[in-house]
């Protein structure tokens, strides 16, 4: 018996597999849709393929071209770009989509559709509900995220590339959920792009101490699903194997994702020296095993702080300069503004 596959472009939903009858109503209920059998070079139109205007499909069994299914994530190919500011490359087959926060896009080629999606985009389509979209959204919300996000979908034939980039010097972290146990614990606006499948959840802090000194608050993200995700992190990237039990004190802005194994919380720093002129802080963030843990060299906050210091509306000032003219040369030069 023939299996039909169906997709719908600007939905994260594959619907299939379908018998004869099945496929020949979801073609008319859904007229708009692509199609896909065993035979077919690549993914049709509706309108386009005779065997859905009442004719009998070609026989045989027919795998999908990769994984369906709503909990099922695509099986997309890709490459990190660059060393200080890094990217990724998404490269989609026919019918294949990657889900990416607004503003991310660097590039894409264009048989590539973009479509604008409410929530996380994994409740689209006929498998979700209006208080499935609207709590998926409401996450994103919570965590700092816009309302929507962008699907982006190879309606072409062959494959196409988009590419994602990061918002700030750092690394791109290319981490595939279903070898780390399907969930990914992550700082608030680490996640930048992912395959269509990927849901984007809120994971809450529950300890009071951790949510109000452990540099990341009580919400964080929690990316959930099977298929690969990328992490933005600033500056270079260190990841740990934490065994049962073992601990790890970090500062608390330099965690950027851990396993949901390992138990996150803060403690004092020892000694009033320490705490009030060490330049670390009051609190320190503790790790403890098992399971993974990364760690960024370059926490945004830190980074943003310096700049702000030394902007020269902050009341920063220039260092490194050399110039014996001083802020007459910065004048002739053109780097000072009125």
């Amino acid at each position: 018996m023939t299996q039909w596959y169906f997709h719908v472009p600007g939905q994260a939903d594959r619907i299939g597999p379908l018998d004869e009858a099945a496929a020949l109503r979801q073609a008319q209920s859904t007229p708009q849709a692509m199609a896909w059998r065993e035979g077919m070079s690549e993914w049709k139109p509706v309108a386009q393929i005779e065997e859905l205007r009442g004719r009998g499909p070609a026989p045989g069994i027919a795998p999908p071209p990769l994984p369906g299914g709503r909990q099922r994530a695509d099986d997309i190919d890709f490459r990190i770009v660059g060393h200080e500011m890094q990217f990724v490359e998404i490269e989609l087959d026919p019918g294949e989509s990657a889900i990416a926060e607004a503003g991310a896009l660097m590039f894409k080629d264009a048989s590539v559709q973009m479509d604008t999606v409410f929530g996380d985009g994994s409740h689209s389509g006929a498998g979700g509900g209006f208080m499935d979209k609207l709590l998926s959204a409401g996450k994103r919300v919570i965590t700092g995220e816009s309302l929507f996000a962008t699907l982006y979908t190879q309606t072409g034939q062959g494959k196409a590339k988009v590419a994602f980039a990061a918002p700030y010097p750092g690394t791109v972290l290319p981490i595939r959920l279903d070898q780390h146990g399907g969930r990914l614990i992550c700082q608030k606006d680490s996640f930048l792009a992912g395959a269509r499948g990927v849901q984007v959840g809120v994971h809450f802090q529950r300890k009071v101490m951790t949510g109000l000194f452990g540099g990341e608050g009580f919400v964080m993200q929690k990316l959930e699903g099977d298929g690969w995700v990328f992490v933005h992190a600033g500056g270079c990237v260190v990841e740990r194997e934490l065994a049962a039990g073992e601990r790890v004190d970090v500062d608390t802005g330099c965690v950027v994702a851990y396993h949901a194994s390992v138990d996150m919380d803060v403690r004092r720093v020892a000694g009033i020296r320490s705490m009030f002129f060490g330049g670390e802080g009051v609190f320190l963030a503790t790790l403890t095993g098992p399971g993974k843990v990364w760690l960024q060299s370059l926490p945004f906050s830190r980074l943003a702080g310096r700049m702000f210091a030394a902007a020269p509306q902050a009341g920063g000032q220039s260092r490194g300069e050399g110039s014996v003219l001083g802020g007459l040369g910065r004048l002739l030069d053109g780097d000072n503004r009125f």
